[in-house]
C-alpha cells in the first residue's frame, strides 16, 4: 500500500530581517530536528521514492537534513506551488504522484490542515490540532490518483520532541 510522509519545516530562523520569509533559513534548533526525523523514518523503513518539497528555503533545509539520514532517498522535486499552498493544491498535487512513498514537505496551515482533512480523525496526540515544525505524518492510502479527503489510513505521526536524541 503507498505510503504518504507529511511534514511541516523545522523550526526557522527570524533574526534575518534582511530576507524575505521565502529565503528564511533553519535556525539552530531546525538544523538539529530534520536529521531526527530522518532516522525515525529510517528506523521505520520509510525511504521516499518521491519528494514534494515547497520551493522556501527552510523546506529545502529540512528535507536535506533528513535525506542525510536516508540512503537511497529520492531527490527533492521543488515545486513553487506548494509555498504556503492550500490543502486543495496540495491535494492536488498529492494525486498525481507517482511514488510508492511519498513525502510532502510544506507549511502552516496547509499541511496541517491537509493532514487533518486526509485522516478525517487525527491521532490522539496533544501536538497533533496545532501541527508544530517537524510535525511529520504517515499515512497509508490506497492510490494517489483516487486520494481524498478522509481516505488515508493513520500509521504513525510524531514531532521531534519525541524522537530520542532532541535537545
Amino acid at each position: 500500500m503507498p505510503r504518504l510522509i507529511l511534514t511541516r519545516h523545522a523550526k526557522s530562523d527570524w533574526s534575518h530581517e534582511d530576507l524575505s520569509d521565502h529565503d528564511r533559513p533553519l535556525n539552530a534548533r531546525g538544523r538539529a530536528a530534520a536529521p531526527l526525523i530522518g532516522r525515525e523514518l529510517a528506523g521505520r523503513g520509510l525511504v521516499p521514492d518521491q519528494v514534494l518539497c515547497s520551493s522556501a528555503q527552510r523546506t529545502q533545509e529540512t528535507w536535506a537534513g533528513i535525506a542525510a539520514e536516508l540512503p537511497g532517498a529520492a531527490e527533492a522535486e521543488i515545486l513553487p506551488a506548494l509555498y504556503h499552498a492550500s490543502p486543495e493544491t496540495m491535494l492536488a498535487v498529492l494525486q498525481g504522484a507517482k511514488g510508492e512513498v511519498v513525502a510532502m514537505i510544506g507549511h502552516n496551515p496547509g499541511i496541517g490542515a491537509l493532514a487533518h482533512q486526509l485522516l478525517g480523525a487525527g491521532p490522539a496526540h496533544p501536538k497533533f490540532g496545532i501541527y508544530p515544525t517537524g510535525a511529520t505524518l504517515v499515512a497509508e492510502i490506497a492510490d494517489w490518483t483516487g486520494l481524498e479527503n478522509g481516505r488515508a489510513r493513520l500509521v504513525d505521526f510524531f514531532v521531534p520532541r519525541d524522537l530520542p536524541g532532541h535537545p
